[in-house]
């Protein structure tokens, strides 16, 4: 057996659908799934399957199921002696007969490819598998039902269903044959849910078993969305291997991850927030991008993500999130429409200037001035003013139970940041001045040498939050212009070094804090209460890079420092979650575990970015 079996795979479709799952090979969240696909809203169709050989007159399982209350059944694992997701996730299982099976998938498109093949062993060998298919919403969970549909249209061995009206049809194309068999498995325990103190428990339909003679040929299985099942499952399995190999062989692994993020959502081009549950953010799009894309030579596309962006400015604001289905995009972010204009500032310095692009940053910058939703206004000071009882407007964004936890009303540190960086990009040089003063004359703590993290807080003139927190890093690094330089600077990256630095990112919130919170874990309501008050986020790193290399030098022995100190421990965790990925957020104590979403767009961005300074 091999080591990381709970470590987490993805193989993204390109269109914010995804395949995924685990090493071991059973599910652990309600997300893991061979054909998850996004259409207006996310649907789980296939969330896997039951597999099992028979070789030497023995059956022997090659898949592994995990049920309530914890039990491990059948446990295909214990043949599994090798994993990787080289170009693709790949398994090798070794039977005690000799008998050596691979098993691999790949994504491409809308389609989920699956094949298997014997690579050592002689004489017969039946290959057996049963899909596990739902049809529900990607954060529902299916039990039991009568109305689940079993029929099965079958054309050769392959075969196609529609669960529920509404829902999209599945098909399966296979090289084997099909056996209608309708069944229900019943009670999959997720563990990652129950930790989450979640639903964990599902119940799953399967109308039939696919069987393939190995002895003659390779097994091939497609699964589709919709009902079209008149092809030849083995030119496409071929055909995709064949092409995703051509396509992934010249990029490197990070790569390849970053890629994962990059998605066509209908006619939008976006970045995914995160896998597995998130959608596309206006705030991790355009801090996220800076190194998926910018830091990778592709300033085209951020061009094309941000043209459409800009295409939703209302009110001076951009939305901070679609939301899938129907809903109408959420305005509920003071800094995303300033990341925007950073973004759009550093992409026009790569792939030329944009009328409709500079227009749109003209009508934030004029919208913020004026006054737009949530009292967002700039003040008398130049400095900028937001927020309203119960909403959460920076990226300590978390609630409980309609109680915004970090609700940083006033005038918060990194929000000053980025709007007189806004203002100065965009040659608005009085206002940014004005602000510039006034900054350093109220944001600096003479007690500590740091920052406040907010001034003016609840919007009482003179009332500071002095909160020890990461976002006073953007005053120094991060962003184009340093708002602090010299003794100043290196006295805020000297205290975010000292309270909030870990090998997996910055502590949200110093440990000597009375609100600290040591780990993320339990509820919703208890890790909603921590998401923001020690929780670690790795995305903050490129910010402390680059504030350490403007505070202390940027020459090469600088360089290999930061480098040494906090780059390479945050790249060690690299696929610590999710293989070849960094995950949203860990532990705020050590050994500082994994938390949160395993893929996260963010994470990843700005660790590329940091290297990519340090270079």
């Amino acid at each position: 057996m091999i080591d990381g079996l709970e470590r987490e795979w993805l193989e993204p479709d390109g269109s914010g659908g995804f395949a995924s799952g685990t090493v071991a090979g059973y599910r652990t969240r309600r997300y893991h799934a061979l054909l998850l696909t996004a259409a207006s809203e996310r649907v789980v169709l296939v969330n896997g399957f039951e597999a099992w050989i028979d070789v030497a007159g023995t059956t022997f399982a090659l898949s592994t199921q995990r049920y309530a209350p914890d039990v491990v059944y059948p446990r295909g694992l214990d043949h599994l002696v090798a994993f990787t997701a080289d170009p693709w996730p790949r398994w090798t299982f070794a039977l005690p007969d000799g008998t050596v099976v691979a098993h691999e998938i790949a994504v491409s498109g809308r389609a989920t490819v699956c094949a298997w093949r014997r690579i050592a062993g002689s004489g017969p060998a039946w290959l057996h598998l049963r899909p596990l298919l739902s049809g529900r919403g990607y954060h529902a969970l299916m039990r039991e039902n009568a109305a689940f549909d079993f029929t099965a249209t079958t054309h050769g061995g392959n075969a196609s269903w529609q669960p529920y009206h509404g829902v999209p049809a599945i098909s399966i194309l296979s090289n084997g044959t099909y056996g209608h068999a309708p069944d229900w498995y019943r009670s999959f325990l997720y563990t990652e849910e129950a930790a989450r103190g979640l639903d964990c428990i599902e119940d799953l339909a399967s109308p039939g078993i696919f069987t393939f003679d190995l002895a003659q040929r390779d097994a091939a299985l497609v699964l589709r969305v919709g009902s079209d099942i008149v092809a030849d499952p083995r030119g496409i399995a071929a055909g995709t291997f064949a092409s995703e190999r051509k396509r992934r062989s010249p990029l490197s692994r990070s790569e390849r991850a970053a890629d994962a993020f990059i998605v066509q959502a209908g006619a939008r081009r976006t970045i995914i927030a995160g896998y597995p549950w998130f959608t596309d953010w206006g705030r991790d799009t355009f801090i996220a991008m800076r190194g998926l894309l910018l830091a990778r030579g592709r300033a085209d596309v951020a061009s094309m993500i941000l043209e459409d962006w800009a295409g939703h400015v209302s009110q001076g604001m951009l939305p901070n999130r679609f939301p899938d289905g129907s809903e109408a995009p959420q305005y509920n972010a003071v800094d995303a429409s300033l990341w925007f204009v950073i973004a759009v500032h550093e992409t026009m310095a790569v792939a030329g200037s944009s009328v409709r692009l500079a227009q749109s940053v003209d009508a934030i910058l004029d919208g913020y001035a004026r006054g737009t939703r949530f009292g967002i206004r700039t003040d008398e000071d130049g400095l900028l003013a937001c927020g309203e009882p119960g909403v959460q407007l920076t990226w300590m964004d978390a609630r409980v139970n309609g109680r915004v936890i970090t609700p940083r009303i006033g005038k918060p540190v990194e929000v000053q940041a980025l709007w007189i960086n806004a203002l100065r990009l965009m040659g608005r040089d009085a206002q940014a001045e004005r602000a510039t003063a006034a900054f350093r004359a109220r944001f600096i703590d003479d007690a500590s040498g740091g920052l406040y993290d907010v001034v003016d807080a609840d919007h009482v003139r003179g009332r500071v939050d002095a909160s020890v927190r990461p976002n006073q890093l953007f005053a120094i690094g991060g962003l184009p212009f340093a708002l602090l330089e010299g003794d100043e600077a290196r006295a805020v990256v000297r205290i975010v070094e000292t309270e909030l630095l870990t090998p997996a990112g910055l502590r949200s919130l110093a440990r000597t804090d009375p609100a600290y919170c040591p780990r993320y874990e339990g509820g919703p309501e208890h890790r909603d209460g921590a998401y923001h008050q020690g929780t670690v986020w790795p995305w903050l790193m490129g910010a402390l890079v680059d504030a350490w290399l403007r505070a202390h030098g940027n020459d090469a022995a600088t360089k290999a420092e930061a480098r040494q100190r906090f780059i390479e421990p945050l790249a060690a965790r690299l696929g610590a979650a999710g293989i070849d990925h960094l995950f949203e957020i860990a532990d705020g104590d050590a050994p500082h575990t994994p938390r949160g979403c395993p893929f996260q767009a963010w994470s990843l961005g700005e660790l590329i970015r940091a290297q990519q300074m340090t270079a």
